[in-house]
């Protein structure tokens, strides 16, 4: 397998995934609004399924370090398997929560909000399993952001007060979705093998936790999208019969924001053994800070907020950048 053990490398990664985090949902933006995010999260998932497979039958499997897929699946134990797999099956629910939040909010709110919390909560549990990297300069960071949070929070209540809009759901559903997102990760990252020696015997790599995580996820769409689908936070009630009358083209999107997603986490979790888990993390699920640049320029989510909202808009931005940095910079000090 490619095994990453170079932290400029691994911060590269991460960075990475931090750009596939934040751009996966796109493709469901490009789709358009006739296709309801229940039928499109289908296609999503099964995207990341296929994508964590041909990483685990290629980067997992060339080389001649570590284990190959195969090899690497024949010794798991299957406690790290299970750990792997719930911990995509937290993170689905978490993301199809955050889903259902840009649908009523956009990307630009409910990512800053859901993945910010995600973000700030998932630090702080990946360093109490793994505590690597300055503290102060780390959760110094993580303050920041939260402050960035706060900003991206009252921004959205002023423009849903001036669209006359509910405002209370769309933040809801993305509070919601950032505690799950929170815990996912550290399930993934206590079953990864570090250095592949009897020590290690029973661990999994990343390929092969990514796999098994994507399997999770799978289970989860199957018991949790469709309650969404009958339930629905906005719109009325969706049948799976619909899916199968969707074009190609929105079946094909939905698959590349699957795999958009999925390669981002791979290249994220390939990061660990030289990042750590609190350091990979908190880079990778920078993704906010992309998410919120494409739904105010791309998007153009705020093209008709009242005075003052640009202004919030800009130091969200700034904040979370200098978290971003201090994260950075914990791993030297």
């Amino acid at each position: 397998m490619i095994l990453v053990q170079n932290y400029a490398l691994a911060v590269f990664l991460c960075f990475v995934a931090m750009v596939c985090w934040g751009s996966w949902q796109n493709t469901q933006n490009l789709i358009g609004k006739g296709w309801r995010f229940e039928l499109f999260y289908w296609d999503y998932t099964i995207g990341i399924v296929l994508f964590a497979l041909l990483m685990a039958f290629t980067f997992g499997s060339f080389g001649n370090q570590g284990r190959s897929f195969i090899s690497d699946l024949a010794q798991a134990d299957p406690r790290y398997l299970l750990s792997s797999a719930i911990g995509g099956f937290i993170w689905n629910i978490g993301t199809l929560l955050l889903v259902a939040s840009i649908s009523i909010a956009g990307m630009s709110v409910a990512f800053p909000i859901g993945g910010g919390i995600g973000w700030t909560l998932g630090i702080l549990i990946n360093y109490l399993g793994k505590p690597e990297g300055n503290p102060t300069l780390l959760f110094g960071g993580t303050a920041v952001i939260i402050i960035a949070i706060l900003l991206s929070m009252q921004s959205y209540r002023k423009l849903a007060s001036h669209q006359k809009k509910p405002s209370f759901m769309g933040i809801f559903l993305a509070f919601l979705a950032g505690i799950c997102i929170a815990f996912f990760y550290r399930f993934v990252a206590s079953s990864l093998a570090t250095d592949f020696s009897p020590a290690d015997a029973g661990r999994i790599s990343s390929y092969t936790a990514v796999v098994f995580f994507s399997f999770g996820a799978l289970v989860s769409t199957a018991i949790v999208n469709p309650f969404f689908m009958a339930k629905p936070v906005q719109g009325e009630p969706v049948k799976i019969s619909e899916w199968f009358k969707g074009s190609a083209r929105a079946h094909l999107l939905g698959l590349l924001g699957g795999f958009i997603w999925c390669l981002g986490n791979s290249v994220s979790f390939m990061s660990v053994g030289a990042a750590s888990p609190a350091i990979a993390y908190g880079l990778s699920n920078a993704a906010p800070v992309v998410a919120a640049l494409w739904g105010i320029f791309l998007w153009k989510e705020f093209k008709d907020a009242p005075k003052g909202t640009n202004l919030m808009l800009a130091m969200m931005f700034v904040f979370y950048l200098i978290g971003l940095a201090l994260i950075v910079y914990s791993r030297f000090a």
